[in-house]
């Protein structure tokens, strides 16, 4: 395969693109066929000289009528490298002239289309060792790569395109023979076996599993060793589950590491609230300034049951503030979550810059705090060498030590700290609304928003502010009003009205989690009947009978030359991981057998896999632990079930369901146990129950022993 590469490719650059709304024709040299679609991404490049068209079977068709080679270029909306390359390359009449005379060039949004994008990432992955974005591939007329990279520089990119040219026109059989090689390496990835092992997970021994992964964590500033460095939230709450089930201290105190030191760093956005998606040292100081809304969807549950083990009050401020951004910036006036916030933004001379929004120049900073709380704002957010980005006098809000370091210090009481702070901040914010805004990826993604839904349950349970379980309950509705097809399928995007693209495995799976917790803290049947409604709608569209497992496209969808399995968990958990918890969940609820045994097997499949390379199967290690001790049906029926409810939901217990109800049901769990004028606990195991209960203490105590 390395005979093809024409020269060294850089490596993985894990950075961002940036959106732009339609603008005036009239204004523009250019414009291409990316003007009529919605994706931010994609509006973005409408202008560019490139005849870039939009992913469609129209696209497709006229590349196999022409017989030129695609190119097939995937990027998403807060990425700074695609900024670089589109400056450099597409927005270039040079390059333009090359592509459009030779190739027909595809753009391509990631977030909307995952399964182009895990395709020819994968394809470059073969191909070259390394995959990231901006993702560039060169394919044959039928769609299978030749060749491919991730950023180029203008001279390597028009090489490239000559010299693949060159070659299709007088030795296309070269092309040929390779894509037919390379497409059985993208057949066979991603591809699991049917485990025929009887395994009993009870005796699986997880410790070794452990020690082994534990060396690569980095036990100074948390996380994994090393930099670039990313939040791993489905890692860290495996850790924080496994330490509380075990007594395991010393794991125990890497993840409170790990979050204190998310928490302090310039990685979170200490003005506003919310995290960027990654830090680009190993401790946490220097972020690339995009923020997610899948990170800080996850972050949110997770920095919520981490207080409910420790109750830090800086988890709970954390949550405060990151759910209090994106209610100012991510959610619409539909209660819609957008998708992403961009790195870079217009500075005063009107050029793009990265992190112009979020770092302060020290001058600036003493000119609009007050000269009398000067000394603890420079030593509270480090304005030193220890916060200094890599422009010139400009820095980055960082903490270093803890609120009851700091006043032992200064000698002043954590009131007046708190007080300061908040004045600060307001200050600091004023001062940002003088500034442009990062552009806004204004499209909603079921998925992201299914992650945002529990994000905001699982804050509520813990903090009990009605605002939260208020906006999980508005944008639920949302995507059964908007995002649900009246055959049981969800749409994937959302953007200007418009619901589009057949949604994929990650869409039910997000969505499926989301509304089982809606129901845990509402006990309204309606959610956690949808949940079973789309879980069956996943089985009939997306299941595979013989390998147990789900793929991640509808069998609706067109192939794109292979239909595979995303299992593996990432920066988000794997749509197959959450899935098979789902499964296991309802499978309790509705006393259905199919779910239960489909996800003990799907744990099976992966279980071999899973003890070579534990970091990539975090999400289904936690599902392991459910067999692996008791896992509790908490089951309250009768006046008071939701205060008593609400008293199981704030404390820290993973291993358990709620189901309840104010009257009599007819839902598996509760038939025939409401009892007029009381109110019961049921605490149930493999479907043995212990004597009911009207006391929430007396039922803690049956998950104690």
């Amino acid at each position: 395969m390395q005979k093809l590469l024409l020269f060294t490719l850089l490596g993985i650059l894990f950075l961002s693109c940036n959106s732009s709304k339609k603008e005036p024709l009239e204004t523009h040299k250019y414009t291409n066929d990316l003007i009529n679609e919605t994706s931010p991404y994609l509006l973005q490049h409408a202008h560019n000289p490139v005849n870039w068209k939009p992913w469609n079977q129209k696209t497709l068709d006229e590349a196999k009528q022409s017989k030129k080679l695609m190119v097939i270029s995937v990027g998403y909306a807060a990425c700074h490298w695609c900024h670089v390359m589109e400056r450099e390359s597409f927005e270039d009449s040079t390059v333009a002239a090359v592509m459009n005379k030779h190739f027909i060039s595809v753009k391509v949004d990631r977030e909307e289309r995952p399964d182009v994008d895990q395709t020819y990432i994968n394809a470059v992955q073969l191909m070259t060792g390394n995959a990231g974005w901006p993702l560039n591939v060169i394919t044959l007329p039928d769609g299978r790569p030749v060749y491919g990279g991730t950023y180029f520089k203008k001279e390597d990119w028009i090489t490239a395109l000559q010299q693949l040219q060159q070659l299709y026109e007088e030795e296309p059989q070269k092309l040929v023979d390779y894509a037919t090689q390379l497409e059985e390496g993208i057949k066979s990835l991603d591809l699991v076996a049917f485990n025929n092992d009887d395994i009993d997970f009870t005796k699986v021994d997880l410790k070794p599993i452990i020690e082994k992964w534990v060396n690569s964590l980095d036990t100074v500033y948390g996380g994994s060793r090393g930099a670039p460095k990313f939040m791993m939230p489905n890692q860290l709450s495996f850790f924080l589950r496994y330490a509380h089930k075990n007594n395991d201290k010393a794991l125990e105190n890497y993840v409170n590491l790990t979050l204190q030191k998310m928490a302090f760093g310039g990685l979170y956005d200490q003005v506003e609230g919310g995290f960027s998606r990654y830090s680009t040292d190993e401790k946490w100081h220097i972020p690339h300034f995009e923020k997610m809304l899948y990170d800080n969807a996850q972050l949110v549950s997770l920095y919520s049951n981490a207080y409910a083990v420790s109750k830090n009050p800086l988890y709970k401020t954390i949550v405060e503030e990151t759910l209090s951004f994106v209610a100012a910036e991510l959610t619409n006036n539909e209660g819609a979550f957008y998708s992403s916030l961009d790195a870079d933004s217009l500075n005063e001379e009107g050029d793009l810059v990265e992190g112009d929004y979020y770092t302060f120049e020290k001058e600036k900073l003493q000119s609009i705090i007050p000269q009398k709380d000067w000394t603890l704002f420079e030593d509270y957010y480090n304005i030193n060498s220890y916060g200094k980005w890599e422009a010139e006098n400009n820095y980055v809000l960082i903490r270093k030590v803890t609120d009851e370091a700091f006043i032992s210090k200064h000698n002043i009481d954590l009131a007046s700290l708190s007080q300061k702070k908040k004045d600060w901040k307001k200050i600091l914010r004023d001062h940002r609304n003088t500034r442009q805004k990062p552009r806004l990826d204004d499209k909603t993604l079921t998925s992201w928003n299914g992650l945002m839904i529990k994000g905001y349950v699982d804050a509520y349970k813990v903090f009990k502010n009605e605002t939260y379980l208020k906006a999980a309950l508005t944008n639920a509705n949302f995507i059964l009003k908007k995002q649900l097809q009246s055959n049981g399928a969800l749409f994937h995007t959302y953007k200007d009205g418009k619901s589009s693209i057949n949604g994929y495995l990650e869409d039910y799976a997000s969505v499926i989690e989301a509304f089982i917790a809606l129901y845990e803290v509402t006990l309204d049947t309606k959610w956690i009947e949808e949940a079973d409604e789309l879980s069956n709608y996943a089985f009939n569209n997306f299941f595979d009978k013989e390998k147990h497992m789900f793929y991640f496209t509808s069998r609706e969808d067109a192939e794109i030359i292979s239909r595979n399995f995303e299992y593996r968990d990432n920066v988000i958990s794997s749509s197959n991981s959450i899935m098979a918890k789902n499964l296991s969940v309802l499978a309790h609820h509705f006393d259905n057998e199919k779910f239960a045994i489909t996800a003990l097997q799907m744990l099976k499949n992966v279980q071999p896999e899973l003890e070579k390379y534990p970091s990539g199967f975090a999400n289904w290690m936690d599902l392991l632990l459910n067999y692996q001790s008791k896992f509790y049906e908490i089951v309250v029926v009768g006046e008071n079930a939701f205060d008593k409810i609400s008293e199981f939901n704030q404390k820290y217990i993973p291993n358990k369901l709620v189901a309840g109800a104010t009257q009599s049901s007819n839902l598996p769990l509760l038939k025939e146990r409401y009892v007029n004028g009381r109110t019961l606990i049921y605490v149930c195991v493999n479907n043995t129950c212990k004597l009911p209960v009207e006391e929430v203490s007396k039922a803690m105590e049956f998950l104690t022993k």
